[in-house]
């Protein structure tokens, strides 16, 4: 009965067109009800609750940083190192846009600021290169969302606030997935171009090579600062985005020297709006997880998974059917706030690592930033290009093909994320 309540008042009021986070509360207060336990000074007290936490304020800095680095010139330059390397071969820009968004993946952790930055710069090129423009802005939307998988991602420090998991073995644990995303794109983008030409860049000679990378040397120091740094125990992952926010303002205003005042000053107004929708969101999310761990609602679910208890690995691919279609009509947050509290008791019965679970769990839930109705990711990318939402879907879907079996390697052979992570932890 809780949990069909829990359903009905959710997407009821979705419905209908109440914003996500107010849907989250009237879930809280269908729950309260049910249970004849109204009062609004709990729900005032879990909202100021669920938002004081100490661990959140990676999640600006993060924010921030990103901004910074692309108000800066931070993503231009890995951009520009990108086309010096790989711009003459053939489908060079596709490679391009592959490399780069691995790189931004672990500077900003924002797949809509990260696809926004390249297909802005890397559509125009690659529309007067010949490149099918639907096929490209396919690519730039799939290599956007390795960024919530690599770190620093939002998703984690989210998943970890909520789920009780530790953020920095996330963070390490999420690197080689993260690469095997970005190879899993370059292998069907060399697939998809074998019977087209196009046209490629003039190959750079080495002094032009260096040069780039003299540019850039700054802008790829960083990710080799946030690895290190949690590594050795130097600052945790809240620290880690103030290092990386103060790293970006430092390189912005005075290496490069494109960060003026007024675009520190929109940088920070921009990453104050996003924060506050996402904190927000987590706030109104923690009164319904208060609510669903007092009414039991994850022993109901975990009667529901029973007969896959003694299995897990067909229980996580049940649990990745379930997220794919919740990820289809919500938003990538939303959705981790959501399934969060009810699937971690399951997940812990069943015996499963919830490091490998979240890392496999944020993967999961960033592919629903590609997928229709929502798709995040494809309508910013839709906007840049200027194409309908039916034309990128006949170009992305390839990629999220490719996407999808590296999830499906890593959900069946778990030691993938598990076996480098302990390589990695002291």
């Amino acid at each position: 009965m809780t949990l069909l309540i829990f359903l009905s008042a959710l997407l009821g009021a979705l419905a209908v067109g109440v914003p996500i986070a107010f849907a989250l509360l009237l879930c809280g207060i269908a729950l309260m009800y049910q249970m004849d336990m109204f009062d609004t000074q709990i729900i005032a007290q879990n909202v100021v609750t669920g938002a004081d936490n100490f661990v959140l304020l990676a999640v600006p800095f993060f924010i921030l940083a990103g901004e910074l680095m692309n108000s800066g010139g931070i993503s231009r330059r890995i951009i520009n190192l990108a086309m010096a390397l790989f711009g003459h071969i053939h489908g060079g820009l596709g490679y391009v846009a592959i490399f780069s968004a691995l790189i931004l993946a672990s500077l900003s952790g924002s797949a809509i600021a990260d696809a926004a930055a390249l297909a802005a710069l890397l559509i125009p090129m690659m529309r007067d290169a010949g490149f099918n423009v639907n096929r490209s802005s396919g690519l730039i939307a799939a290599g956007g969302v390795i960024a919530p998988v690599l770190p620093p991602s939002i998703g984690y420090i989210v998943f970890g606030v909520v789920g009780g998991v530790s953020i920095t073995k996330l963070f390490l644990a999420g690197i080689v997935p993260g690469v095997l995303m970005a190879a899993g794109l370059v292998l069907t983008w060399r697939w998809s171009l074998r019977h087209e030409k196009t046209a490629v860049l003039e190959r750079k000679s080495w002094p032009e090579i260096r040069d780039q990378l003299f540019k850039s040397f700054w802008a790829l120091l960083m990710p080799v600062i946030i690895i290190l740094g949690l590594r050795f125990g130097l600052f945790t992952p809240t620290e880690a985005g103030v290092v990386v926010a103060v790293y970006a303002a430092l390189i912005g205003f005075f290496i490069y020297r494109e960060l003026t005042l007024m675009k520190f000053l929109r940088s920070c107004l921009a990453a104050a709006k996003m924060t506050a929708v996402i904190m927000f969101l987590v706030a109104a999310a923690l009164v319904s997880s208060w609510l669903i761990t007092i009414t039991d609602l994850p022993d109901q679910v975990s009667s529901l998974t029973q007969p896959l208890i003694d299995s897990p690995i067909l229980l996580m691919l049940v649990i990745m059917v379930l997220v794919a279609v919740l990820g289809s009509v919500l938003d990538f947050i939303p959705t981790i706030l959501i399934l969060t509290p009810v699937l971690m008791p399951v997940v812990l019965e069943a015996g499963i690592d919830p490091i490998y679970f979240g890392v496999i769990f944020i993967l999961n839930n960033s592919l629903g930033l590609l997928t229709p109705p929502v798709g995040t990711v494809l309508n910013v990318v839709c906007g840049v290009a200027r194409i309908s939402m039916d034309d990128i879907m006949k170009g992305v879907w390839p990629f999220l093909a490719s996407q999808f079996v590296v999830l499906i390697l890593l959900t069946v052979f778990p030691q993938i994320i598990l076996f480098p992570l302990k390589l990695m932890m002291p």
